[in-house]
């Protein structure tokens, strides 16, 4: 049931599971200063005080508009509980896998429930648990801070980064050196794959330039030199690129499905999941890239 409450005394411990978005947060202080907060901030009440779960943008612009009454819902009797009745509210309300990554595991080391717990009361398999402690322990303290301060894009880190870290074995320490020279520069996706892979398998020459913050003359060379390359442009050198990591990845990929050191129940279920999304968008590949190689065979 909705209430209206004071700001003043709630616990804010969680707002540091929640990834920040600045341009997203300044639409809504400007929607809250004309029609006011329209959804209620939803948390648990204990002894003493009301802790947050759901609603730190809302709750940041009230404070920024000097509001101090605000409407809240309880979401159940006690922390544990209120995190698993968010968990289930993000199926149909916003609420990003590094965000439920990091929501479980304080589940599983504050809480100390079991990813059977979590996936029994949360109806889902223990699969879907496991992919998002797997995500949370590849994640080093350094990183998490970053993306989670809306510093570093949670993307970039998921489809860009963590390759490095499982297939080509790339430590940790440097991936954190990584992000603590690009967050913060404003760089779009594609600016971050391309100085991550010429950091992480380019010159010695390009990779000091990049440590040194020369983040702009490099990408300005890597763009010269991709127009230049081949007589294409620079779109097409891209294409041309993917293209090449795919026929390289689907080689390795097929001659590494017989492994036989392959035992552990958390990697078989993330392959599974994993697998699942690429037998889905299978047939539909198959058809664009056919269609793709006549365009290319009849030019």
């Amino acid at each position: 049931m909705t209430e209206q409450v004071e700001i003043l005394n709630m616990d804010l411990r969680y707002e540091s599971y929640r990834l920040k978005n600045q341009a997203a947060e300044r639409v809504l202080l400007n929607s809250i200063a004309e029609k006011g907060i329209r959804e209620p901030l939803q948390g648990v009440d204990t002894e003493g005080t009301r802790i947050l779960l759901n609603g730190f943008k809302r709750y940041r612009c009230a404070k920024k508009l000097g509001i101090n009454i605000v409407p809240y819902m309880p979401l159940a009797v006690d922390t544990p509980l209120g995190i698993i009745e968010l968990l289930r509210i993000s199926n149909t309300k916003s609420l990003s896998i590094l965000e439920q990554a990091k929501l479980i595991d304080d589940l599983k080391t504050v809480h100390h429930l079991t990813s059977k717990d979590i996936a029994n009361m949360l109806e889902k398999s223990k699969a879907w648990v496991s992919v998002r402690t797997g995500i949370i322990h590849e994640m080093s303290p350094t990183v998490t801070n970053h993306i989670f301060m809306g510093r570093f894009p949670a993307y970039a880190f998921m489809y860009i980064l963590r390759p490095f870290i499982r297939i080509n074995k790339i430590d940790k320490s440097q991936i954190d050196e990584f992000v603590n020279l690009t967050a913060g520069q404003e760089l779009s996706i594609r600016d971050i794959e391309m100085l991550a892979h010429t950091y992480f398998k380019g010159s010695d020459e390009i990779r000091k330039q990049i440590k040194d913050g020369n983040l702009s003359w490099v990408l300005t060379r890597l763009n010269q030199k991709s127009s230049s390359d081949k007589g294409c442009s620079q779109i097409e050198n891209q294409m041309l690129k993917e293209l090449e990591i795919l026929q390289k990845y689907m080689q390795r990929v097929m001659h590494k499905t017989n492994d036989v050191r392959y035992k552990t129940h958390s990697f078989f279920a993330q392959a599974n999941l994993l697998i699942g999304g690429i037998l889905m968008m299978l047939n539909g590949f198959e058809q664009r890239i056919k269609e793709f190689h006549d365009k290319t065979r009849q030019t």
